[in-house]
């Protein structure tokens, strides 16, 4: 996995500010691979709650990671209770790593 333990913190740390203690978030796509270098990140954000306004909390959850990781491609997804299962979460869940 291509992410210092710093990043991993403030990106775990900005999915328990904006969805809650009871987030998940897993990382997939070319980051979970150690010998490819480059690439942006790929982010599946979980949470069993519904969500008022899933796109501003998104909107605030890119914000936010921009701000702590600096200007970079972040790919962010959100599933709340509502959400219907994507085949890209699905896939994102099995191939990805839970941070």
């Amino acid at each position: 996995m291509r992410l210092n333990n710093s990043q991993i913190h403030a990106i775990k740390q900005t999915a328990q500010l904006l969805l809650g203690d009871d987030a998940r978030v897993t990382l997939f796509g070319s980051r979970t691979n150690d010998a490819l270098r480059g690439g942006d990140i790929d982010l599946l954000f979980e949470t069993p709650r519904q969500l008022d306004d899933r796109v501003g909390v998104t909107g605030r959850l890119y914000a936010t990671l921009i701000r702590c990781l600096g200007d970079r491609k972040i790919d962010v997804l959100l599933k709340d209770a509502t959400t219907a299962e994507a085949p890209v979460m699905r896939a994102a869940r099995e191939t990805g790593v839970m941070l």
